[in-house]
């Protein structure tokens, strides 16, 4: 299908680089939590407060089914824990070629800690379930990613010039 696919853990740049991306190859951008929230007319903080995060997470695998029917040549941008189901990960592989932006639990940390619109880092010790979700999702991203690319410490136009190495043409 051609599309480059992002993924990884919120705050590790998905969103920006993809928009990035989106400008220097000349395609349009798909950010699957927008589309959550268009068709669902309500944010995620929303949907996580009513019907929980499982029917957030049934809302995911949805939106990528819709996608591998209708998705061509395309920047996706997908929600940091869309790739953690099984089933998810199949369908990433089917949309296209899928880059693991990968970032440490700090770099994340100073990133997001002033973001209160993120359900999952409402603790007490924000760092500490960073790392905790990092650590657990780090094998599900691996194993849905054709390419990993670390991200601590470099700037966009270093991640968009890794990226672009390995995009395979269309």
């Amino acid at each position: 299908m051609g599309n480059v696919i992002l993924i990884g853990f919120m705050g590790c740049g998905k969103s920006t680089v993809g928009l990035r991306l989106s400008y220097r190859l000349r395609r349009t951008i798909i950010d699957t939590d927008r589309e959550i929230e268009k068709e669902e007319k309500r944010t995620i903080s929303d949907i996580f407060a009513t019907d929980g995060e499982s029917y957030f997470r049934d809302r995911e695998t949805d939106c990528l089914r819709k996608l591998t029917a209708s998705a061509g040549n395309q920047i996706i941008s997908v929600g940091g824990g869309l790739p953690v189901r099984e089933e998810n990960r199949a369908l990433l592989h089917e949309l296209g070629q899928v880059f693991y932006l990968r970032a440490e639990g700090e770099t994340i940390y100073e990133r997001v800690k002033d973001d209160t619109t993120r359900p999952l880092l409402q603790v007490e010790d924000p760092l500490t379930r960073i790392k905790t979700l990092i650590e657990e999702r780090d094998p599900c991203y691996r194993a849905a990613a054709d390419v990993v690319i670390t991200v601590d410490g470099k700037s966009f136009s270093q991640i968009l010039d890794e990226i672009e190495k390995h995009v395979e043409s269309v």
